[in-house]
């Protein structure tokens, strides 16, 4: 009798070209492309056209729910925005007291533990957007099946660099890339 699947985990970051996710105070605006782009919102389009369950750390969730549930956002990426609100999500926070985005369920302890025991269980995959310090705790456990990170055509100087406070080496094998006419190039790791 075959084995059920695990779910598997995939982690979508954008940095700069010097690895920062983050300016040093957390703004992330410099990944934000013009709305006329075309070739990268159908991209994006494309990205979120999957189901599953989305994963973030509570900067993230804020700056996510404070736009796509937004008309501003509906008419911007109205399939996108449809995604965003209508998929399962979980935010990992010990300080926050609710999570008010559609569908959104709040975990206050035990990210690793939390994760791992997800993947072990049926359902649906999982992705988790931006939220570095998510990103590196998962990694460092080995918990993250693809990475996909976009590197945008900035510097920034200083920020909160990817995979900062990783406490061993990971070792990735490039799976695929992509370059975008905006200057972005997508990177696709796996583990090795």
């Amino acid at each position: 009798m075959p084995q059920p699947k695990s779910r598997t985990l995939g982690a979508f970051m954008q940095i700069s070209l010097d690895g920062y996710y983050c300016e040093p105070h957390g703004d992330m605006s410099f990944a934000h492309k013009p709305p006329g782009d075309t070739e990268w919102h159908q991209f994006v389009t494309g990205n979120a056209s999957g189901g599953g369950v989305l994963l973030f750390g509570r900067t993230t969730y804020d700056m996510m729910a404070a736009w796509w549930p937004t008309p501003m956002a509906a008419n911007a990426m109205p399939e996108v925005a449809a995604r965003m609100n209508a998929m399962p999500k979980i935010v990992f926070s010990r300080t926050m007291r609710s999570a008010d985005w559609s569908n959104t369920t709040l975990v206050k302890d035990d990210v690793v533990g939390t994760v791992r025991r997800m993947k072990d269980e049926s359902g649906p995959d999982m992705a988790i957007l931006g939220s570095g310090s998510i990103v590196t705790q998962l990694a460092g456990a080995g918990l993250i099946n693809t990475f996909q990170i976009v590197v945008n055509p900035v510097a920034l100087g200083a920020g909160k660099s990817l995979f900062s406070g990783l406490t061993h080496q990971l070792e990735l094998v490039l799976t695929n890339t992509r370059v975008f006419r905006n200057g972005s190039v997508v990177l696709w790791y796996a583990p090795r």
